[in-house]
């Protein structure tokens, strides 16, 4: 009997110890479910579809916050907070392209160039053609594109768009002025400020 009620005290020690121990990590416990869900929910914000000449344009605002976590993975909400606060001024855009038959886009069909051509322009020269408005009414050229290669596996093409020295409380409309399908300028007014972690 004694040893039934030793190995319980035990057992019942062991567990409190344990519970000890995640209350103290309750933070990290708590910021790790918010990121967890956060995940599940979708990471991107806020998305504007236009549709020209059976080519579908979705522009998509990605918080800084969630950007950080898919490129850092899962890590402590203060080492978060510290890598945000030196980016907070930069705003990420994800430019999706569309053609309503899943076609691929960069044929000469539609950009009127060679296929080797409108890849080209599409990785290097397609950045000059973005800028974005703010709120105070400044006008921000694009400061970088990423131009994510799918080998035509998706039914899309998609850039991600980097734009510096934007307040992060500020409102912005994204420009496009369309060179490579000819659809002229198109203008995505984001009304909302990003979502914040």
């Amino acid at each position: 009997m004694k040893k039934k009620i030793l190995s319980l005290f035990v057992i019942v020690n062991m567990l409190f110890f344990y519970s000890c121990k995640e209350s103290k990590d309750d933070k990290t416990a708590s910021t790790s479910y918010k990121l967890f869900n956060l995940e599940q929910v979708g990471w991107k914000s806020k998305k504007v579809s236009h549709n020209f000449s059976a080519i579908n344009y979705t522009a998509i605002t990605v918080p800084i916050q969630y950007y950080i976590l898919k490129n850092e993975g899962a890590i402590q909400g203060s080492k978060i907070d510290s890598i945000y606060e030196s980016h907070k001024n930069e705003r990420i855009i994800e430019m999706e392209f569309q053609h309503n038959k899943e076609d691929d886009l960069l044929q000469g069909e539609y950009t009127k160039m060679d296929y080797e051509s409108a890849v080209k322009y599409m990785a290097f020269g397609i950045e000059k053609d973005f800028s974005v408005i703010v709120s105070s009414g400044d006008t921000i050229p694009c400061a970088g594109i990423t131009f994510e290669r799918n080998f035509k596996l998706a039914p899309f093409k998609r850039l991600l768009l980097h734009f510096g020295n934007i307040g992060p409380e500020e409102n912005i409309q994204l420009v496009y002025n369309d060179k490579l399908f000819g659809n002229g300028i198109l203008k995505f007014r984001f009304k909302e400020i990003p979502i914040k972690l």
